[in-house]
């Protein structure tokens, strides 16, 4: 396994293995899913405040741009990440296998689609 990439039939195998010798065991499906509601909803806050009309409270640390903002939103991406493989570990779900299939519903359905709006051009 290369240390610098990490398809995701070996990050649902990297997950399972950390939780099961330091995480100690799954959160329930439940569980898991209202932290990753809760995850996407720390991603959302920081793209409002960089990429939209909101900004950070004078409390928080400064607004981040740059390296550091998308170092921020990369973390917060890995949070969603983490736990939706969780998700998928528990629930049988071959995400490499799904992501595939999810591919080629989106090119079959929209293959045409995208191309004619005009919305888009």
């Amino acid at each position: 396994m290369n240390p610098n990439e990490v398809s995701l039939p070996q990050a649902q195998q990297l997950v399972d293995q950390w939780i099961k010798t330091i995480g100690v065991r799954y959160f329930s499906e439940l569980t898991n899913m209202v932290i990753l509601t809760e995850e996407v909803g720390e991603l959302a806050r920081h793209f409002a405040r960089q990429f939209g009309d909101q900004s950070y409270r004078s409390s928080e640390s400064p607004p981040l741009s740059g390296e550091a903002g998308r170092g921020l939103l990369a973390d917060e991406m890995a949070d969603v990440l983490w736990v939706l493989i969780c998700l998928a570990n528990q629930t049988g779900v071959d995400l490499n296998e799904a992501f595939l299939k999810n591919m080629e519903k989106k090119t079959n359905r929209d293959k045409d689609r995208h191309q004619n709006n005009e919305k888009l051009k």
